[in-house]
């Protein structure tokens, strides 16, 4: 088995330094309570909790499910944490029971999941938990073709300091849709690998599989706050509804 098949990996390396510099949340929560018609509502990756929280702050019921324990950590620690029930486990299978008006996954993580059909998986079993009409919003970026012009390998230096040097290295494969991102950091300590994969799609290939896993597209933004997808945007925040 890869590496990257953990759905724990990610957390355990970076959830000491993930709260840093991440996106202001309040947009996306603006959005969401407006989906969540009194909830509950489930968060797919709800990490440390950077929306989940606010979005309970405004009465909103919110569930979660998360692969490392050690990001349910975090959550824990932060004022409202301790009351939000979190699954421990791999978003893709969803196992969680109820059916719930509002599944949510943020910030490009679905592209997390680097197992070929495990996205599509993770499509299936939303699917199976929304309650009838519920939605299930997407937040990814728009895959450039540009900046997947390149050599197949890339190397940036990220930082150097008198203690450590870290380097970032990148192997893509365009086929595949899909790349590997390894950051080394060399110390006195010795060497430390830190590896991350994502497999990108296309908007057009994520509404195959909301397709597939009988939702609809119902709308599609360039942001949180609404503006219109355009052929030429970066980011879109997707929203497909259950027929049933």
């Amino acid at each position: 088995m890869s590496l990257l098949d953990d759905p724990g990996l990610f957390g355990r390396q970076w959830a000491a330094r993930y709260d840093h510099g991440l996106p202001d949340p309040a947009p996306a929560v603006e959005f969401l309570a407006g989906l969540a018609d009194g909830g509950p509502v489930l968060e797919l990756a709800i990490g440390s909790g950077r929306v989940a929280l606010p979005l309970a702050e405004r009465g909103i019921p919110v569930e979660g499910i998360e692969a490392a324990p050690e990001m349910v950590e975090l959550l824990r620690a932060k004022p409202g944490g301790a009351d939000l029930p979190v699954t421990i486990g791999d978003m893709a299978d969803v196992a969680v029971d109820g059916r719930y008006p509002l599944v949510y996954l943020v910030f490009n993580t679905l592209f997390n999941l680097t197992v070929p059909g495990r996205q599509e998986d993770c499509f299936r079993n939303v699917a199976r938990v929304l309650a009838p009409g519920g939605a299930f919003v997407i937040e990814a970026f728009v895959p450039d073709p540009a900046q997947f012009d390149r050599d197949e390998q890339q190397i940036q230096v990220w930082s150097v300091t008198e203690e450590a040097v870290t380097v970032r290295l990148h192997r893509y494969d365009r086929a595949a849709q899909s790349f590997l991102r390894q950051t080394v950091t060399f110390s006195n300590d010795g060497v430390k690998l830190q590896p991350f994969g994502m497999r990108y799609q296309w908007p057009e290939q994520i509404d195959a599989f909301a397709a597939d896993a009988g939702l609809y597209l119902e709308a599609r933004y360039a942001g949180w706050a609404g503006e219109e997808f355009r052929p030429d945007s970066a980011s879109h925040i997707s929203v497909y509804r259950s027929s049933e």
